[in-house]
């Protein structure tokens, strides 16, 4: 599937099932694809459902966050703060909405359009460095909510070149999640490849902490 490099695979739906949290690192270093552009995921955030009150589906379904209800591998799009695309991953069983959202990429191929959607960035590590920037660099907007990434036919895919996820990625909080989350603030739910220089922000250290 896709464009150039070693031969890549879809994505087996049971990859997807069970727990946000115990999802998100599974993702690393999968690749996310849209048409010729493709980026190697290295940094992830998990968010539950009814349980996670950072969550977009904490207070139930709407007709934004209606794809996060859907089965495994769906692909959840939301515009945030009216300005970016955000791109998460639809995982654990259909009507639970646990997600996990795309924090960061690894351009692999498709460079020079990324460059092209954003020139402002100031170097390749940058064009995928965060979640609204890695949407913008491939393309991806409220036009891909609800797409199936384990489709080869869909227009994004989720792809697998054989790359294992770390043994041990990085863990920290959340960002940007506001102390009216209660606990859910303090959640270690983000996850990220050591080492990976497309990181989003930095983590205060190595290795994967206890919930707290």
């Amino acid at each position: 599937m896709g464009v150039g490099g070693p031969q890549r695979t879809t994505v087996d739906e049971a990859l997807l099932r069970g727990d946000a949290s115990d999802v998100a690192p599974r993702l690393l270093n999968l690749l996310l694809v849209h048409g010729q552009e493709v980026g190697r995921i290295v940094e992830v955030e998990a968010y539950g459902g009814a349980r996670d009150a950072a969550s977009h589906a904490y207070r139930g379904r709407t007709r934004r966050n209606a794809s996060m209800f859907g089965p495994p591998g769906v692909l959840y799009v939301y515009l945030s703060y009216g300005l970016h695309h955000c791109a998460n991953v639809v995982c654990g069983a259909e009507g639970t909405a646990g997600a996990v959202l795309v924090r960061a990429l690894d351009p692999v191929s498709g460079i020079d359009a990324m460059r092209r959607r954003r020139s402002g960035a100031t170097s390749k590590e940058r064009l995928c460095a965060g979640p609204g920037r890695l949407c913008a660099a491939l393309g991806i907007g409220g036009d891909c909510d609800g797409t199936d990434l384990l489709d080869v036919r869909s227009a994004v895919t989720l792809a697998d070149d054989g790359t294992a996820p770390p043994l041990e990625p990085l863990v920290g909080e959340r960002v940007g999640i506001g102390l009216r989350a209660g606990p859910a603030a303090r959640l270690q739910w983000r996850f990220a490849v050591p080492g990976a220089r497309s990181i989003s922000r930095p983590f205060p250290r190595a290795g994967r902490d206890p919930l707290s």
